[in-house]
């Protein structure tokens, strides 16, 4: 076997909420070169008026279909363009824009379901305003799950080696412990560990399993789901050859002797683990939604209307998040059959 340089990669962008930082993102975005080609899926209009109004370069080139990936050059912005329905004004949302945000997630998200990019990154919309126009709407996970058709998506936030990730996401408190059954838990650990081992390169992942109930139920007198939904589970997948740990009580689950022994948490819900993840890494770490059948992943932070057009702000998130895309996507490439003559 001869061996080839690996081909450049496409990864595509969705800019998000036309009125908060993700267009100051993608414009800084546009400021580096890369290895990979990076193509933003937004209205052209809204990216010069955002670059305009923060005093940076931007030469924006209409994505050509058809055309091999090539690397990005810096200064320069490949778009497909998604026109909005009104002028974007920094810090100022308008609920007729919300249906062009969702129009340019679905083209990027599309685009990676027909081959035609390798990775999606996500840059922050508003759940609110998309609201106020009449689409329901809970998250970027969940809608990428829908369009994609993956029938459980898996939130895992990245920071470092401290990786994070999540049974249920974007539910009220009181909805959660029905949430958690022993096929969604059962699910999730499968998930999550194909994830780990295929997209982070860590083979055996040994992953802590967090309790839902304080002290892990304390023996069952404070709750009984880790003796009937969650230690069940684990005991099955740990015969079937899982490295799992727990039910472990969330408020000692995360100090370093514990973190040094695995490669991920897996915690109940949304404000169980994230809180932790994102004081170690808010602002660095990532976004990643396994069990799509796209590498999708995203920014730790929201769309910070107060910021945006001002030029304050730290695009290390949506660094870190385009550089894992590419990586994830060029490791999956990796696992493919080649062709030998």
């Amino acid at each position: 076997m001869t061996a080839t340089p690996a081909p450049a990669r496409r990864v595509a962008l969705s800019v998000g909420e036309p009125a908060g930082i993700g267009p100051d993102l993608t414009v800084l975005a546009a400021q580096r070169a890369r290895d990979f080609e990076l193509v933003a899926y937004a209205d052209p209009e809204m990216l010069r008026s955002r670059a305009e109004e923060l005093g940076l370069p931007l030469t924006l080139e209409t994505w050509r279909p058809g055309a091999p990936p090539t690397p990005s050059t810096a200064g320069t912005l490949r778009v497909v363009p998604v026109p909005l329905a009104n002028p974007a004004i920094a810090g100022r949302l308008d609920p007729g824009n919300a249906r062009g945000v969702l129009d340019a997630l679905d083209a990027a998200t599309d685009a990676c379901l027909d081959g035609t990019t390798a990775a999606l990154v996500t840059a922050p919309l508003h759940k609110g305003i998309i609201n106020e126009a009449g689409i329901a709407f809970t998250g970027h996970t969940e809608w990428l799950a829908q369009r994609t058709g993956a029938p459980l998506p898996v939130m895992l936030l990245a920071a470092s080696d401290l990786r994070v990730a999540l049974v249920t996401t974007h539910l009220p408190l009181r909805d959660v412990a029905d949430a958690i059954t022993g096929e969604r838990l059962e699910q999730t650990l499968r998930i999550l560990v194909q994830g780990l081992e295929r997209d982070f390169g860590l083979p055996r992942p040994r992953v802590l399993v967090l309790g839902l109930n304080p002290h892990a139920g304390e023996g069952g007198h404070l709750g009984t789901e880790e003796r009937t939904v969650i230690g069940p589970v684990l005991e099955r997948l740990r015969a079937a050859g899982y490295r799992l740990e727990g039910p472990l009580p969330a408020d000692t689950a995360f100090v370093p002797a514990h973190l040094a022994q695995a490669e991920a948490v897996l915690a109940m819900y949304h404000d169980q683990g994230l809180p932790v993840l994102k004081h170690a890494g808010f602002g660095h770490a990532v976004n990643v939604t396994l069990g799509l059948p796209i590498v999708r992943t995203s920014v730790d932070h929201g769309t910070a209307l107060d910021r945006a057009g001002s030029g304050q702000i730290d695009s290390g998130s949506l660094e870190a998040a385009l550089t894992l895309a590419a990586d994830i996507a060029a490791r999956r490439a990796c696992d493919q059959p080649v062709n030998d003559d």
